[in-house]
């Protein structure tokens, strides 16, 4: 399995190219961002290569766990062994996470389409987590607003594509420094999320050539 992974491009049957729930629900404001990107620049500390390095062993993270869950051998030969590290920092703390929980997945990370709200999306984990129907998603970097709002949106995709409805969302956040904390949301109610998720698709749409 290869950490090296390219922007999904998702496409409807008419091979039209249609967003991904995550594109659609980070169109949200994030006003905590400025003062912590001003507060790095006190620190001297360059927020954009920060947020790419932080990003790039998110990503890793992700790979790691992914590869666990599907029992593959994961190839990290392009990555720095700081950020391997790292990586594996995070991996672990989602170890002790499952030794604590039973797992019996239906479907992990499988890249679909909504065809009606022509959206796609790749749902990091839906099946039994101590004998209840859960769509889980792993976040590095904090949980924000927009991930309930993303992931009732794959709960809805997964639907369409003939899985069963799940009955809770789990949201994880996974930490990467020392300074981080392990978090863990669920969610039993959907329907605000994917009302909010359906007028930000609707809005993705209406600014399409707004200048």
């Amino acid at each position: 399995m290869s950490t090296t992974k390219a922007h999904t491009r998702y496409r409807l049957k008419s091979n039209e190219i249609v967003p991904g729930a995550s594109t659609i629900a980070n169109m949200l404001d994030k006003p905590a961002l400025v003062p912590w990107a001003n507060k790095l620049g006190l620190k001297g500390i360059d927020s954009g290569a920060y947020t790419r390095e932080m990003a790039q062993i998110g990503t890793l993270a992700h790979s790691m766990i992914m590869a666990e869950l599907k029992n593959e051998t994961l190839d990290t030969s392009n990555y720095s062994h700081e950020q391997i590290s790292k990586a594996e920092n995070s991996f672990l703390s989602w170890l002790e996470w499952r030794k604590r929980k039973n797992l019996s997945p239906l479907l992990v990370e499988i890249p679909m389409v909504n065809e009606t709200w022509r959206f796609g999306g790749t749902p990091d984990f839906l099946g039994l987590i101590d004998g209840v129907l859960t769509l889980a998603d792993y976040k590095t970097g904090g949980i924000w607003r927009e991930a309930y709002i993303q992931t009732c949106a794959y709960r809805q995709l997964a639907m369409d594509n003939g899985y069963p409805p799940a009955d809770k969302i789990l949201i994880l956040g996974i930490p990467r420094t020392e300074d981080e904390k392990f978090q863990e949301v669920s969610y039993t109610k959907f329907d605000k999320g994917w009302d909010c998720f359906v007028l930000l698709r609707q809005l993705y749409d209406s600014l399409k050539g707004v200048k």
